[in-house]
């Protein structure tokens, strides 16, 4: 695109923007306010989820690569490191969780405030600052931004490289837009590759096929960037996967075989709080909770209107990009997977944000800027009731959660008790993560996390404390023949003799 054509561009989006005040730009006043959400935003994340909570299955699969605290766990086929990497500042020297949550409270915090800077001059200051804070007051965004978990990381890369994107599209000479784009784009194949390159679609084929849109930098920027973050992925595909296709089939295989599939009732009922729904089954949630699912839709679609009405020459392209990027990014959760978790779609929550922030402040204010009393009322009061609701899903999702990581910390110093510390190795029902809260590595003959076997295991015994998870009904495997049995917590737990050589603790 010529240069003529880049700047008239630029100005329609500055326009949209409007006007400055008093020595001080809207881009100014809008880091105000975006700062104020992020800060907000952190803060919630501590007083509501709180430090404490204990970390989860895929926590401390992701905790373990890099951790003074245990054994790495067995690393399956679909998840990436870049989030292991992420925590390794305090995972490499510190078993904290505190910790670590204050640590990522601060740092999700900051990712939110850098990806709304992203699309400064692209949509005004109070659209994003609202974009912003309808993002963040998600109950699943607020739950897992302090978790070491990916899908967060992955929502912040496609959210500013969406907006550096635009930026970069209407002026050539924007070079910190550009480094955006690849940044954004690394960040996100870093964290989960496959997801990148759904979300990273829309960008590409608007680079590639629409000659209005071919800029050479930018392409270049973006494909530079999804393979720098993917590179280490692929390498390892290559080293203990087979290759990536092989890497590919095999993350496939273990999310039950990727192929057509409807799974929008499934992340409606996730919405209740259900962190994975698999197998996806049982009631609905309360209408109140899922409400705010059917309105989305009728604001994309108003989003869409305000766009076009506008009849600026960047208004369709700065609420469309997103939309695209937000439907490509949810389409394999919604249509191709077997199973739901609320975490799945947090990028497209964050893409969908602005626009849909952009259309509630043209239904609450006028033309000419006045506000709509009657309008802006109803809104508020949806946006009250909404928050309500996220408020309640969250904290009920804490509650259940803590409880259950408690269990696995009580498991883990029943285990100490029976003499089973490290080195040490937990096989059985849970013992991935119960593996990390004792210290010990976790091994399996079977299903996803299968990484040795009966024989292995056996001999293990022989030279260290290992111990079987069960249940009281279950049969044990043939292996824990001649290990102690005891119960515990509603487990039935075979411990070798060669733990109860180290004597209860």
């Amino acid at each position: 695109m010529g240069m003529a054509n880049s700047n008239t561009t630029l100005a329609g989006v500055r326009r949209l923007a409007g006007p400055s005040v008093a020595g001080t730009s809207w881009q100014d006043r809008g880091q105000g306010l975006t700062a104020v959400v992020a800060a907000a935003f952190t803060l919630a994340q501590l007083l509501l989820v709180g430090p404490r909570m204990g970390l989860g299955w895929d926590e401390t699969v992701y905790a373990s690569q890099i951790s003074a605290h245990a054994p790495a766990a067995y690393f399956s086929a679909p998840r990436a490191r870049g989030v292991s990497l992420l925590v390794a500042p305090v995972t490499s020297w510190s078993s904290s969780t505190a910790l670590l949550r204050v640590y990522l409270a601060g740092l999700s915090g900051a990712a939110l405030f850098i990806a709304l800077r992203a699309w400064r001059g692209v949509f005004p200051a109070r659209v994003l600052a609202l974009g912003g804070a309808l993002f963040a007051s998600l109950w699943v965004t607020l739950f897992y931004g302090p978790q070491v978990m990916p899908n967060y990381w992955v929502a912040m890369g496609a959210l500013a490289v969406t907006g550096f994107f635009l930026r970069a599209h209407a002026d050539s000479a924007d070079r910190p837009a550009l480094w955006g784009v690849a940044v954004g784009a690394a960040l996100m194949t870093w964290m989960r590759p496959t997801d990148a390159a759904w979300t990273a679609a829309p960008l590409v084929f608007l680079l590639v096929f629409l000659p209005r849109w071919r800029n050479l930098p930018l392409l270049l920027a973006l494909v530079g960037g999804l393979v720098v973050g993917a590179a280490q992925w692929i390498a390892e595909a290559f080293g203990r996967y087979g290759g990536l296709l092989q890497r590919l089939s095999d993350g496939s295989r273990l999310q039950g075989g990727l192929g057509w599939n409807i799974a929008v009732g499934d992340q409606l009922r996730s919405l209740g709080g259900r962190t994975l729904c698999r197998p996806c089954t049982g009631s609905m949630p309360n209408p109140a909770v899922v409400a705010w699912w059917f309105v989305l839709p009728l604001l994309v679609l108003l989003a869409v209107s305000v766009a076009f009405r506008a009849r600026r020459p960047a208004s369709p392209s700065r609420t469309l990009v997103p939309l695209a990027c937000a439907a490509t990014a949810a389409f394999p959760y919604l249509f191709l997977i077997g199973y739901a978790a609320p975490r799945f779609l947090l990028p497209t929550y964050a893409l969908l944000a602005i626009p849909v922030a952009d259309a509630l402040v043209h239904l609450v204010t006028a033309p000419d800027g006045r506000w709509r009393p009657i309008t802006a009322s109803l809104v508020a009061i949806g946006l009250a009731g909404h928050l309500a609701v996220q408020y309640a899903v969250l904290h009920s999702t804490v509650e259940r959660t803590q409880a259950d990581r408690r269990g696995w910390s009580r498991t883990a110093a029943e285990l100490h008790r029976l003499g089973v510390r490290p080195p040490c190795l937990l096989t059985g029902n849970e013992a991935v993560p119960i593996a990390f809260y004792t210290g010990c590595s976790s091994a399996a003959t079977g299903g996803s996390n299968k990484n040795s076997t009966a024989e292995g295991i056996a001999r293990s015994a022989r030279t260290m404390p290992v111990a079987h998870l069960g249940t009281p009904t279950g049969r044990p495997p043939s292996y824990t023949r001649g290990w102690s049995p005891h119960s515990f917590d509603g487990l039935r737990i075979y411990v070798a003799p060669a733990a109860t050589r180290n004597g209860p603790g």
